[in-house]
């Protein structure tokens, strides 16, 4: 999730003709912006991010190989969609455990793993001056699937289930329904509008 994340970073910064250290900033920004925050709200300082150096190793990697190769990996957006899926899933249930063991109740604590899952991405959005997905009427479900996921992690520990298992699952249906999504076009409603007849 971290390197797919990384990539979509580099890839945005290939398309608006950034240089190599736009590429690695927009890189590094996806993947690690959203824990990044989460850890900082919860205290779990310093961040994950800063005291393992895989963090920022992957988005380099990541750059680096966008550098090279954008025109091949554009050519599989598909996977790199499928890939991101599993980011989200993943870092939305892990960002949302860690919270509630840093002690945070379960709507603090769901709110901080949907920012953990889609953090990153609205961070590289904003600073490349783009519409992020999150807020674009015309982006499929991604928010929603990782809000859902969330919810059901907080209810976990209260339900007599195992609860590696219970968040593994959670995993698999927060990624089904990213990719059903992206497969039959499902957007979030928008507020109800009335047609002016004059």
């Amino acid at each position: 999730g971290t390197f797919v994340f990384a990539i979509s970073g580099a890839l945005l910064a290939v398309r608006k003709n950034y240089d190599i250290v736009g590429m690695a900033v927009l890189a590094g920004i996806t993947a690690i912006g959203g824990g990044v925050i989460r850890d900082l709200v919860i205290g779990a300082v310093p961040p994950a991010a800063f005291t393992d150096a895989i963090y920022f190793l992957l988005p380099l990697l990541a750059t680096a190989l966008t550098f090279f190769a954008h025109v091949q990996i554009n050519r599989l957006n598909a996977a790199v969609l499928v890939f991101d899926a599993a980011g989200l899933a993943v870092f939305c249930i892990s960002g949302t455990a860690k919270a509630l063991n840093y002690g945070l109740g379960p709507v603090p604590a769901a709110a901080l793993g949907v920012l953990t899952a889609v953090g990153g991405g609205i961070m590289r959005d904003v600073l490349a001056q783009e519409e992020p997905p999150v807020l674009s009427a015309k982006s499929e479900l991604y928010a929603l699937p990782a809000v859902f996921g969330s919810a059901i992690v907080v209810v976990i520990p209260h339900l007599p289930i195992d609860s590696s298992l219970a968040a593994g699952l959670t995993a698999v249906l927060v990624f089904a329904l990213r990719l059903l999504a992206l497969r039959f076009g499902w957007r979030a409603p928008r507020a109800w509008r009335t047609t002016d007849k004059h």
